[in-house]
C-alpha cells in the first residue's frame, strides 16, 4: 500500500471535512494529477499537486487533497499551512492549496480553459478534464479567498476580470473533498436549471471531472465531479436571516413565503423538463413508506421518547400510502431557508443541490417526490417560530409561521398548477419524516431544541388522525 507521510496524515484528520474522525485511518496515495503554476505573483515558482488519498478504514472515501510546495513563506498564508519541511537545501513550506492563491488559479484556469491534465503515475492516463460555460467565457483571476465554515467541502470565492474589458462578476469554485463515482447531483441540477434559461439557482461558470483507479468498476476507472464554479452573489442574506428577523420584528412575511413558493414551484417544473421523471408506481410508494417506517425505528431508538408515537404513525403511514402522490422526478433534497438566497431586483435563488448529506450519492441521484422539498420548507418556517420561542421565553410567533406555511403552499400551487392540499396525507408524512430527522439532531446536538420537532410531530400526527 502506497502510504502517505506522516505529517499529511496528523493533518488531515484534523480537518472538518474529514469523515472518519474516532477510528485510526489507513491511508493510501491512490493518483492525482500536476498542475502548472500560472498566478501572476509566483508563476512557475510554485509546485502544485492534487493527491487523491484512499482512507481503508470502515467504509472507505476518497479524498482530493490539493497542495502547493514553497520555499519562501506565503505571505499570509498561515491558515493554510500543512507543514514546513527542513532539509540540507533548506526549508520546503507545504499549504492546503485553497488557501494558495497559485492553486486557485490553476483550478479556475483549468475551468475556463478546458483544459485536460494526465497522471504521469499512471502512463498519461487523463486524470481531470475542465469544462466551460458561456457564462464563464473571457474570466481572467485577479484574487481568491477561501470561505470558513464549510463542512465537507473547501469553497473559494474569486474575483475575477473579463480580459480587456473591465470587472467580471465574482465566482465561487466548490472543491468537492470526498470524491465519489458518477455525477455530483450540485453540478447536474444546477447546470440543468441553467441551461434551461431558469435564473433559479446561481449561473454556471464550468466544472473539472476526473478519473482514478478503482477495481470495483468496469475497466478499474472511477469517474467523478471534482470541482464546480459558478456566480457568487456577495453582500446577501439567506432566507433564513431575513425570516429570522421578520418574525422578530413581528413583520408580516407571506408575499416573500409565497414567492418562495413559487420560486420552488419554477424549480421543480423546470427540473421535471429538463430531466427524467416518471409516474410514481404502488412498488415506489410501497418502497417510501417502508423507509419512512425504518427511519422512525431508528429515531425512537436513539430518542426513546418517540417511542409514543408509535401507533399513531401506523396510521399516518397508512393513510399517506393510500393516497394520491405525485410523479417521480429530480429534486433539491436538503430544501430549507438556509439554502435560499434573498438577491436584491432577482428574487429568491435557491443554492447547493447536493441533497441530504447523510444519504449515499447514488441515492441523492435518484428521482424523488418533490414534496419532500414542500416539506422541507414548512419544517423551517416552523424553526424559525421555535427558535424564537426558545431564545425568548413566553413570547409566541406561532400565528407567524403558520401564515408563512399558507402563504408558501399559496405560491407552490399556483406557479406549479398542482394542488398539493390533494396529496396532504404524502407532505403530511414527510414532513414527520423530516421531524424525526430533526429530533435526532437535536438529541444529539442540541437537547433543548428537541421540542421543536416532538411538538410539531405531535401537531401534525393529531391533523393527519383527524382529517
Amino acid at each position: 500500500m502506497n502510504g502517505i507521510p506522516d505529517y499529511l496524515e496528523a493533518w488531515i484528520v484534523t480537518q472538518r471535512w474529514y469523515a472518519g474522525k474516532g477510528r485510526a485511518p489507513r491511508f493510501e496515495d491512490i493518483g492525482g494529477f500536476e498542475l502548472e503554476d500560472v498566478s501572476d505573483g509566483s508563476h512557475g515558482q510554485v509546485s502544485i499537486r492534487v493527491h487523491l488519498i484512499l482512507d481503508h478504514a470502515a467504509n472507505p472515501v476518497l479524498y482530493q487533497v490539493p497542495l502547493t510546495e514553497r520555499r519562501t513563506p506565503l505571505p499570509g498564508g498561515e491558515s493554510g499551512l500543512v507543514a514546513t519541511l527542513v532539509d540540507e537545501s533548506g526549508s520546503t513550506h507545504i499549504y492546503d492549496g485553497p488557501f494558495d492563491p497559485a492553486y486557485a488559479t490553476a483550478l479556475l484556469r483549468l475551468i475556463l480553459d478546458e483544459r485536460e491534465v494526465q497522471d504521469p503515475r499512471t502512463s498519461g492516463r487523463l486524470a481531470a478534464r475542465g469544462h466551460r460555460y458561456p457564462y464563464g467565457d473571457g474570466l481572467g483571476v485577479v484574487s481568491s479567498r477561501v470561505l470558513g465554515g464549510e463542512q465537507s467541502n473547501t469553497s473559494i470565492v474569486y474575483e475575477t476580470v473579463l480580459r480587456g474589458d473591465g470587472p467580471g462578476s465574482p465566482v465561487i469554485c466548490k472543491l468537492f473533498r470526498a470524491l465519489h463515482d458518477g455525477d455530483n447531483p450540485d453540478v447536474v441540477l444546477t447546470e440543468a436549471l441553467g441551461t434551461a434559461g431558469s435564473t433559479v439557482a446561481p449561473r454556471v461558470i464550468g466544472h473539472l471531472t476526473g478519473q482514478w483507479r478503482d477495481s470495483g468498476k468496469p475497466h478499474g476507472l472511477a469517474t467523478g465531479h471534482l470541482a464546480f464554479a459558478e456566480e457568487f452573489l456577495p453582500g446577501v442574506q439567506d432566507a433564513w436571516r431575513v425570516a429570522l428577523r421578520a418574525a422578530d420584528v413581528g413583520e408580516d412575511f407571506t408575499a416573500p413565503s409565497r414567492a418562495l413558493g413559487e420560486t420552488t414551484a419554477e424549480m421543480h417544473r423546470t427540473l421535471a423538463t429538463a430531466l427524467p421523471s416518471r409516474a410514481t408506481t404502488p412498488a415506489d410508494i410501497v418502497q417510501i413508506v417502508s423507509n419512512m417506517r425504518e427511519r422512525f425505528e431508528m429515531a425512537a431508538a436513539q430518542v426513546p421518547s418517540l417511542a409514543v408515537y408509535r401507533e399513531a404513525l401506523r396510521e399516518v403511514y397508512v393513510r399517506a400510502a393510500s393516497s394520491p402522490w405525485p410523479p417521480l422526478q429530480r429534486i433539491h433534497g436538503d430544501f430549507h431557508l438556509g439554502q435560499v438566497l434573498a438577491v436584491p431586483g432577482r428574487g429568491w435563488v435557491v443554492l447547493d443541490f447536493e441533497g441530504e448529506p447523510l444519504r449515499p450519492m447514488t441515492e441523492r441521484s435518484l428521482p424523488d417526490i418533490p414534496l419532500r422539498d414542500v416539506a422541507g420548507m414548512l419544517r423551517s418556517f416552523d424553526y424559525v417560530a421555535g427558535s424564537i420561542a426558545l431564545s425568548q421565553p413566553g413570547r409566541s410567533v406561532t400565528e407567524w409561521a403558520l401564515a408563512c406555511r399558507r402563504a408558501f403552499l399559496d405560491g407552490y400551487i399556483e406557479r406549479s398548477g398542482r394542488d398539493v392540499r390533494a396529496h396532504r396525507a404524502v407532505l403530511d408524512a414527510f414532513e414527520i419524516d423530516k421531524a424525526l430527522y430533526e429530533a435526532v439532531y437535536e438529541a444529539r446536538n442540541r437537547p433543548a431544541w428537541l421540542s421543536i420537532p416532538r411538538d410539531a410531530i405531535t401537531r401534525l400526527i393529531e391533523r393527519a388522525t383527524q382529517s
